[in-house]
């Protein structure tokens, strides 16, 4: 019979311990123990595993000629033989692959000495690297037959009392019991370790267990003990519940299986070498050699159909269990080794039935699991060898692979596309059509890296096979030019034809950036661009000349500025050297070509807006250091190209990339700048000429009068000037002066019109944004600032009559203009440097802020419900989002002032009241205007939300006293409740944001019981029901605060309230429940009523005896307010001096000695139960 393991089954009897002393110094972190009833036999078996042990582990010199020898080859001196015989097989993993050799060489040496004893080592050897801080116990099975009664006690089970878990299994011949702490579970064992330590612990554990096969692959693997041992421990430990042993044994499994298979491979080299010279000597008729060889290969194959047995018995035992377990990692290791075996070994698990395992794990909930099914696909579909055996997966599969492509892992959808692309190039009619359509699109994804796969995909499936890329064009005579050129034409062509396909029209830039990787040449190959845009007759209609266009101008810009877009993550942000210096070589060159081949498509393409628009972006790429720069012939030609361009072309695209275009070459730092700035002047000059005579001339005292020409001719230049305004400094031409009477005029007396009014706007509020902007250089004089002043409020003013045009274009920009300026012009002035001259102070006038007020309210705050998703609209979905984008505009942009101090803050209570009505449209613009304005001032900022609450309260009150239909502006009573809480959420620190809170209570209780005046008819304030509203801040207020609150409640209320059972007070009842607790509520009104007794009659005994001793800040006295303590004779003078006192004048910071906590105004006293107040 085998013992079942105990707790006492750790240590030895007092008769052994000597041996057992010795045992353990000899094993190193793993004790063999014995039983107590050891016969002689065991005794024996531990004296032979001892003289073993120090064997295998030269735990003493050898004499030996084969303990020297390995001792030499371990390390050369006496130093390093004693620190290689002081380790054992676990810590041998820590010293590198030479010194792992040296010691697997002693183990099998020791193991052909005393297999016993080294398999003992072995053993413990991956006991220790589950990290297994317990003990095994080894006991001797006595036959191979397994009886009912042995297999009954191969158990894993736990002992709750002493604290351990035990797993007791047979390994043949050993019945192994391996006991260690319940918590080994929630260790961290090597393998899991965090840093490089776990990592590197992986790979050197695996180089162990395959360095071990490979050294035992000639000799003692084939003995029928080793494995078989070894086989059975790794199966049984996988299958144990602890973790540890499970994860440790199943990569130990499978990495001794991948081991196996590079033996097998070995022996079935060796059988093909033998049987080539079998055939060899069949021709030579040696009868002996021929037996021999014959013999050897039969060896062979009878070894090699062993190692298959083993790799069965390993698949079966371990990964048939394992490749589904509950630990991500455990599978994981399971599909990584398992791609391995059907590539190396693909006679045997190369096979439907092994390829299903990777096909059911693909759908795995854990991406890293999903990753190693498909690198492990990769592998075999990336062999033109095996593709063929992959054919009923690829079609049983082939959905699940593609839906991959959407993974919410972006590596995995990464590597499955890659996938793709091995498939799409491997066999042709695996992917269908409609599959190639659905995998295309993800050239425009916003992940780069699934995009660049993308791209090769499409460059591969497409571009590749219509024309075949050439790899060098050095030597070319004409005829492989121009079959270049054709090639290079057939890829565009079919590139245009897939981007027209697609549908997607505003995305040049994304599938250029796609194809850049793999397409590259095609797309620097700017020349051949050219030539083919330049051709009289290109074979390309006029939309796909604009669509290659784009092309070539994302091409450039992805040449000089990288693949940095926005809205496409994924990218690497650093560019190694040799990137730079491509990109340096390229920005020479597409500058060298097109500064001469530019002016020739602007010249050609001129008529057509579109394409000049895109043309005109890519000077602004130029390389200023290219020598082509300094030919100013060349510079000169393009510049006058383009002024011949803006006399065509009015439209905003045209003029707003021209007028960037010229931004980018006045640089200071390049060579063409003075070239430039002088074209620029003397285009800027000629239009102020033209529309200072259009003026003359339709400007008739203060009407403004033409027909539609002239103003069509006046519209243009002035959408010219204001473009060029908006990137360039044309201070010098005083725009504002000539552009003044044109806002002076009314439009009910034949002003100018709608559209001529809204690029004067513009134009204006660019000249007053400049003179802000240099102010620093500009304002040298104090009547330099008093002019720009008078600038400034006269656009101002001209601004405030636009806010009542008839145009909702024109009141929309005069209101955004106004509010940059005087944005700007906070801004400037709290810059001014003192000591030189700067912007002088300008403050709008209140009927400007009332006029902005008013059309922040009426123009973004529009509609019923709060919710702009639900309102019904006739517009288009896109027309809605643009009518919204256009309202938060708006709000942002007087939410500005606001935070920069141009307006009073209380005129952001309007706007604060909005903030629950429209949550979902404005919430994000109006939480931030009410952090930003706490940051100003945070009490001025609670006086605003408190004045907010007010409005709407009153506002809600006249309502229903009118009783009339409910207006928009008027919010429900729950609304408003529901929006102080709201408000109450913002205030965090409680201790930060005291004196806020305080301020808020009583401000609001002012406002309450202000001019209370009692009647028989209106015995109660009118605004009594807004402290139902106050409750929701009683929450934010300290322990003292509230008691503080709650004697200015009384200063204000005790005069006035007779019985507070009455239901008109109980408004003001929630209020005080809110400030004190309930039990101090029943004794305050109990204290008000004129019969308190009855009133506690109804309650139980030991409720009543808790009332009546309970303690109070202040007693409730209906004629006097102040706190009543007469009978109180602790309660010194200069306590009452203070209750007379305003009990909310709280310092900012109160002096810490005065604290009985931090934070704390109030200071109660344990003597006599008084209560002061601090001021």
């Amino acid at each position: 019979m085998i013992a079942e393991p105990t707790p006492t089954a750790t240590c030895r009897p007092s008769e052994e311990t000597e041996n057992a002393h010795d045992e353990a110094n000899s094993s190193g972190a793993v004790n063999h123990s014995e039983d107590e009833s050891g016969n002689e036999n065991r005794q024996k078996g531990v004296r032979r595993r001892r003289r073993a042990h120090s064997g295998s582990e030269n735990v003493k010199r050898q004499s030996t000629k084969a303990g020297c020898s390995s001792v030499s080859r371990a390390a050369g001196s006496h130093r390093k033989r004693r620190h290689v015989e002081a380790v054992t097989l676990f810590e041998v993993v820590t010293m590198g692959r030479s010194a792992m050799q040296v010691v697997i060489d002693d183990w099998i040496e020791a193991y052909v000495t005393d297999r016993d004893s080294a398999l003992l080592d072995l053993i413990s050897f991956f006991i220790q690297c589950s990290g297994c801080k317990g003990v095994v116990t080894a006991e001797m099975c006595q036959s191979r037959e397994y009886s009912d009664d042995v297999m009954s006690k191969m158990v894993e089970d736990m002992d709750e009392v002493v604290g351990v878990q035990y797993k007791k299994f047979l390994a043949f011949p050993w019945i192994l019991t391996v006991t260690w702490p319940m918590d080994t579970d929630s260790v961290e064992y090597p393998l899991i370790q965090s840093g490089p330590y776990g990592r590197w612990f992986h790979s050197e554990f695996c180089d162990f267990v395959s360095l071990l096969v490979a050294q035992c692959q000639h000799s003692v693997i084939f003995d029928s003990y080793l494995m078989s041992t070894l086989i059975s421990l790794l199966t049984e430990l996988s299958n144990s519940y602890v973790r540890a042993f499970r994860h440790t044994c199943t990569l130990a499994a499978v990495k001794l299986l991948s081991s196996l298979i590079s033996a097998a491979l070995s022996l079935s080299a060796g059988i093909e070498n033998s049987q080539k010279l079998y055939e060899v000597q069949k021709t030579k008729k040696s009868k002996p050699q021929l037996e021999k060889t014959q013999k050897k290969i039969t060896e062979l194959q009878e070894k090699r159909t062993e190692i298959e047995s083993m790799m069965d018995i390993i698949f079966k035992g371990v990964f048939l269990k394992r490749y589904c377990d509950v630990l991500p990692e455990i599978r994981s290791i399971c599909m990584e080794e398992l791609g391995l075996w059907m590539k190396l070994y693909s006679s045997a698990f190369l096979s439907d039935s092994y390829l299903k395992y990777m096909g059911w794990m693909m759908y795995d909930k854990v991406p890293d699991v999903r990753l190693k099914c498909v690198l492990s696909l990769q592998g075999l579909y990336a062999d033109p060898l095996l593709v063929s055996k992959l054919d009923l997966f690829t079609s049983r599969f082939k959905d699940r692979m593609i839906s991959m492509t959407l993974d919410k892992d972006t590596e995995v959808a990464v590597q499955t596309m890659k996938l793709l692309v091995l498939i799409s190039k491997t066999s042709d009619d695996v992917l269908s059509a409609e599959d190639y359509k659905q995998l295309l699109q993800f050239v425009y994804s916003s992940q780069r890296p699934l995009a660049a796969t993308a791209g090769e995909l499409l460059f591969s499936r497409l571009l590749d096979t219509v024309a075949p890329a050439s790899d060098t064009q050095d030597g070319m005579n004409g005829e492989e030019e121009g079959a270049q050129k054709q090639q290079t034409f057939a890829r565009l062509k079919a590139l245009l034809q897939f981007y027209r396909e697609s549908k997607l029209h505003k995305h040049v830039v994304y599938l250029v950036d796609s194809l850049w990787d793999c397409g590259g040449a095609l797309l620097k190959d700017w020349p051949a661009l050219t030539s083919i845009l330049l051709q009289d007759s290109p074979g390309l209609t006029q939309a796909e000349q604009a669509v290659l266009v784009e092309i070539l101008v994302a091409s450039v810009r992805q040449a000089s500025e990288g693949p940095a877009l926005v809205g496409r993550t994924g990218v690497r942000k650093v560019m190694s050297s040799r990137e730079k210096k491509t990109q340096v070589d390229d920005c020479t060159k597409f500058t060298e070509h097109f500064l001469v081949v530019l002016p020739k498509l602007l010249t050609k393409f001129s008529g057509s807006w579109d394409i000049v628009a895109s043309l005109m972006k890519i000077p602004q790429y130029f390389l200023p250091e290219c020598p082509q720069a300094e030919n100013t012939q060349v510079v000169s030609r393009l510049l006058a190209q383009m002024g011949a361009v803006l006399d065509l072309h009015s439209g905003p695209a045209v003029l707003e990339a021209t007028a960037r275009t010229y931004l980018s070459l006045c640089g200071e730092e390049t060579s063409w700048s003075s070239m430039t700035r002088a074209a620029r002047d003397a285009l800027v000059q000629r239009w102020v000429g033209q529309l200072t005579t259009l003026l003359d001339d339709l400007l008739k005292g203060d009407s403004f009068s033409a027909d539609n020409d002239k103003t069509g001719e006046v519209l243009a230049t002035l959408k010219k000037l204001r473009t060029f305004h908006n990137c360039h400094d044309l201070s010098q031409w005083n725009l504002f002066k000539l552009l003044s009477p044109l806002l002076s005029t009314e439009s009910s007396q034949g002003g100018a019109p709608p559209e001529v009014l809204l690029e004067v706007l513009q134009c204006s509020c660019y000249c007053v944004l400049w003179s802000l902007n240099t102010s620093r250089e500009t304002l040298t004089s104090r009547e330099k600032a008093v002019a720009q002043r008078l600038q400034l409020r006269l656009f101002c003013e001209s601004s405030q009559r636009c806010l009542s045009h008839a145009d909702h274009s024109v009141q929309q920009q005069a209101f955004v203009g106004v509010c940059d300026l005087l944005t700007a012009h906070s801004y400037q002035f709290h810059l001014w440097d003192p000591t030189s001259f700067g912007p002088l102070l300008y403050t709008p006038s209140l009927k400007l802020q009332r006029a902005l007020l008013t059309f922040t309210c009426t123009h973004v705050f529009v509609g019923a419900d709060c919710d702009s998703q639900s309102r019904a609209s006739k517009n288009s979905e896109v027309e809605r989002l643009e009518d919204l984008h256009r309202r938060r505009n708006l709000l942002a942009a007087y939410c500005k002032l606001i935070v920069h101090g141009v307006l009073e803050m209380s005129m952001a209570a309007e706007v604060f009241m909005y903030y629950m009505k429209y949550y979902n449209d404005f919430g994000d613009i109006i939480k931030e205007t009410i952090h930003r304005t706490r940051q100003m001032d945070k009490v001025e900022c609670a006086r605003t939300l408190a004045l907010c609450l007010q409005q709407l309260f009153v506002r809600l009150k006249k309502e229903q006293e009118r009783g009339g239909g409910t207006q928009p502006a008027v919010q429900t009573f729950t609304c408003i409740k529901e929006l102080a809480r709201r408000f109450s959420l913002t205030f965090g620190d409680l201790v930060k944001y005291r004196e806020c809170i305080v301020m808020i209570h009583r401000n609001s209780i002012e406002f309450v019981f202000q001019k209370l005046s009692q009647t028989p008819g209106t015995p109660t304030p009118p605004h009594l029901s807004f402290l139902t509203i106050l409750t929701e801040f009683s929450s934010k207020l300290l322990k003292p605060d509230k008691k503080t609150v709650f004697s200015y409640l009384q200063k204000h209320t005790a005069k006035h309230i007779t019985d507070l059972r009455e239901e008109c007070w109980q408004p003001l009842i929630f209020y005080r429940a809110s400030l004190l607790a309930a039990a101090e509520l029943e004794d305050a009104v109990s204290h008000v009523s004129s019969d308190k007794k009855p009133y506690l009659l109804n309650r139980p005994p030991a409720y009543r005896q808790k009332l009546e001793g309970s303690k109070f800040p202040c007693s409730f006295s209906p004629t006097d307010s102040r706190v009543s303590v007469a009978h109180r004779p602790s309660f010194s003078q200069s306590h009452q001096r203070a209750t007379d006192m305003d009990p909310l004048s709280i310092p900012l910071e109160a002096p810490a000695k005065r604290l009985g906590t931090e934070g704390s105004v109030l200071s109660s006293s344990s003597e006599g139960d008084t209560v002061e107040v601090e001021l």
